[in-house]
């Protein structure tokens, strides 16, 4: 496995839900970070108390790419080097076919496609500099079938499927090596309003955090292109 010293991982929406999971976790690790997005009132409140040392904090937009590429450029002048992106932030939609809205579609799509895609561009030579450089992009078992009428935000995670398996073929022989992380419900702000299932039945934060630091340090041999995390029972395994 992959040591975490020196190591620096970039985390997009990591104030709140997953990716606020999991800076606390890779934190805890022992990792540098650089954390992205746009509430950096809230980041900065989350992170008091943490090692300043490893410690960056930036603004991220997903629909303004000047700041992905003010990020990176940030990360990079604070800490010299980027191991690794983690594509968390993203937005949801019950957006149907029988209601779309162009407006609801321009926006799922530049929060859940166009910025991790922007994103991974920019953060791309840093990653293949690296030798050992690792992208999980957060995005859903709604990527790999669909169970309700929430066209969007499915539209969206199959094409962070497609993202995912891209970032894999084009830097793989310098090493970088991406993860579609696909959960079923997390008990987040996301699914607050769910009925579906009850909230502690759904998957914890905490948990999917700890399967994002054990895929930041597999090796260039042992990749996983994709990871389902079930909490109920799925035809999609």
């Amino acid at each position: 496995m992959l040591s975490p010293q020196g190591r620096v991982i970039l985390i997009s929406g990591a104030n709140r839900g997953i990716g606020r999971a999991a800076a606390e976790a890779l934190h805890r690790a022992g990792y540098h970070l650089s954390l992205g997005g746009r509430d950096l009132t809230s980041l900065k409140t989350m992170t008091a108390g943490w090692d300043a040392e490893r410690l960056h904090i930036a603004r991220y937009d997903a629909a303004d790419w000047s700041s992905h590429r003010a990020w990176i450029d940030a990360a990079v002048g604070r800490f010299g080097r980027i191991d690794g992106l983690v594509n968390n932030a993203g937005m949801h939609s019950s957006m149907t076919l029988r209601a779309p809205d162009e407006a609801v579609l321009d926006a799922i799509w530049a929060a859940n496609c166009k910025g991790p895609l922007n994103l991974i561009h920019c953060a791309l030579p840093h990653l293949e500099a690296s030798g050992s450089g690792r992208i999980v992009n957060v995005a859903s078992l709604s990527g790999k079938r669909v169970r309700n009428d929430h066209l969007a935000y499915n539209m969206t995670k199959h094409a962070m499927i497609a993202l995912n398996h891209a970032a894999r073929r084009i830097a793989w022989d310098k090493g970088v090596r991406a993860t579609a992380l696909c959960p079923s419900f997390v008990r987040t702000d996301m699914t607050a309003s769910s009925t579906a299932l009850a909230p502690e039945a759904m998957t914890q934060p905490a948990d999917l955090a700890e399967l994002v630091v054990t895929l930041l340090a597999l090796p260039n041999n042992a990749t996983v292109a994709e990871l389902l995390v079930n909490c109920r029972l799925e035809d999609t395994l």
